[in-house]
């Protein structure tokens, strides 16, 4: 059917017609399939560059969701799936829209970080500000042959980081794949500019052995048929997560959704693996830190 109306467990695809988004839609419909969720292909008509929306444009629109969701339901023959086309800016219209569906997905063109910034990337501006999580499908840089290693996230310690590692959980556990959860540490080692360095071995770490254990207390037991690896790195968060990415299935990633330094921090962080990685990166919102009984207003 074709509707603007969207369900709210609906996961969002933003097509566009490019080679970026036809991976995305194929990524979004298995996730569908596998969710058992319905699917809307969004298209957008407007952008800061074209200021008038004209009849044609709609209608191009128009004819780029349904192609696409000609393809969804070839791949998986009875998904439910809707078109909705939006008028105004995709980078817009898709946030606006992360405030009610369960998902949004998209493509991305690689441009890299600097070039995010200068000129704006869809993927970047939406997974830095949407409220539901965010897909980014990257292009992916394989070496041939080389194994896929299921799904990596970064595991911060804290409280308001459930969220993330659950999102990861449920995705190892949907699409069958291990799950590796890694801390990472900025020490003086990692301070000599060495490279990343990821390692199993926690002996003369106990500290940071035990605030990694804590992070996956509790979901190991909830998705026991997850088969999970806890590791430790020396180096930048968005360095550990990026560095060979290509060898895993997804990425998953937290950015806080408040308006903080630590916010601005953690969605650094997030634009940086969403703009290096070469893989599917998730960038999960982490849950607002309660507030502080003692405080005062």
């Amino acid at each position: 059917m074709t509707t603007e109306q969207i369900d709210p467990g609906s996961i969002v695809v933003g097509a566009d017609g490019s080679e970026d988004g036809d991976r995305a839609l194929r990524w979004a419909a298995e996730q569908a399939f596998l969710e058992r969720r319905p699917l809307t292909i969004v298209t957008a008509t407007g952008s800061p560059g074209v200021p008038v929306v004209t009849p044609d444009l709609v209608d191009h629109a128009r004819a780029v969701a349904e192609a696409a969701r000609a393809v969804a339901e070839h791949l998986h023959p009875g998904l439910d799936v809707a078109t909705a086309v939006r008028v105004g800016d995709a980078r817009q219209v898709l946030v606006d829209l992360s405030r009610r569906v369960h998902l949004i997905v998209l493509g991305s063109r690689g441009r890299g970080v600097f070039r995010s910034t200068v000129l704006g990337s869809v993927s970047a501006a939406v997974s830095r500000d949407a409220a539901c999580p965010v897909v980014v499908c990257r292009p992916e840089r394989r070496r041939t042959g080389e194994p896929y290693r299921g799904v990596l996230v970064g595991a911060d310690g804290t409280a308001e980081s459930l969220p993330v590692i659950e999102f990861a959980f449920q995705q190892a556990s949907l699409h069958r794949l291990p799950l590796t959860v890694v801390h990472a540490m900025w020490d003086e080692l990692a301070t000599a500019h060495l490279p990343v360095e990821v390692s199993a071995d926690t002996q003369g770490l106990e500290e940071q052995r035990l605030l990694l254990a804590e992070s996956v207390a509790g979901m190991a037991s909830k998705f026991p048929e997850v088969s999970v690896e806890q590791l430790l790195a020396r180096g930048l968060p968005e360095e550990c997560l990026a560095a060979d990415s290509s060898a895993w299935d997804l990425v998953v990633v937290g950015r806080h959704p408040v308006d903080t330094v630590l916010r601005l921090l953690s969605g650094a962080v997030a634009t940086t693996v969403v703009e290096r990685a070469r893989t599917v990166v998730a960038v999960v919102p982490q849950s607002d830190p309660s507030p502080d009984p003692t405080s005062r207003s």
